[in-house]
C-alpha cells in the first residue's frame, strides 16, 4: 500500500494508521495492538513517505511531523494536545527552512483531548 501511495500520490501525502478499540456491537474483537501501528508506520517510512502517523493510542513519537530535510521535531503531539509546534508562519522548518506541505496557521490551536458523552439507542 505505501508503495502504491508513493507512485501515485507522492511522498508528502499524509497517511494516518489508527488504533482500533472494542466498542458498542464490536466488543469481543482485541483492540490494535500499538506494535502494529509502529510497524505498518516504519514500512510506510521505509517506503519513502514523509509524513505518516499513528493515532487512536499513545504514541507521542507516532504523532510527531518531522521536517523531512533536518529531521526535526515540527509539531509534537500527544492523543489531541499539541504539545510543540515550531514552525514559521510560511509554515517552514525554522531550522532548515524547509516548506513543509499543508496549510498552517501562525500560532497552534488550542484542541485538546474533548469527550462528549453520547447515548447510542
Amino acid at each position: 500500500m505505501s508503495e502504491w501511495l508513493l507512485k501515485h500520490l507522492g511522498p508528502d501525502v499524509p497517511l494516518f494508521f489508527t488504533a482500533f478499540h472494542p466498542d458498542y456491537k464490536l466488543r469481543d474483537l482485541p483492540p490494535t495492538p500499538p506494535e502494529t501501528l509502529r510497524r505498518a508506520r516504519d514500512i510506510a517510512r521505509k517506503a519513502g513517505l514523509r509524513y505518516v502517523y499513528t493515532g487512536n493510542t499513545h504514541d507521542p513519537a507516532g504523532e510527531t511531523t518531522l521536517c523531512p530535510d533536518c529531521g526535526k521535531d515540527l509539531i509534537v503531539r500527544d492523543w489531541h494536545s499539541i504539545l510543540t509546534y515550531r514552525l514559521t508562519e510560511e509554515g517552514k522548518c525554522p531550522d532548515c527552512g524547509t516548506k513543509i506541505p499543508g496549510h498552517f496557521d501562525a500560532k497552534p490551536g488550542d484542541f485538546g483531548r474533548r469527550r462528549v458523552p453520547i447515548a447510542v439507542m
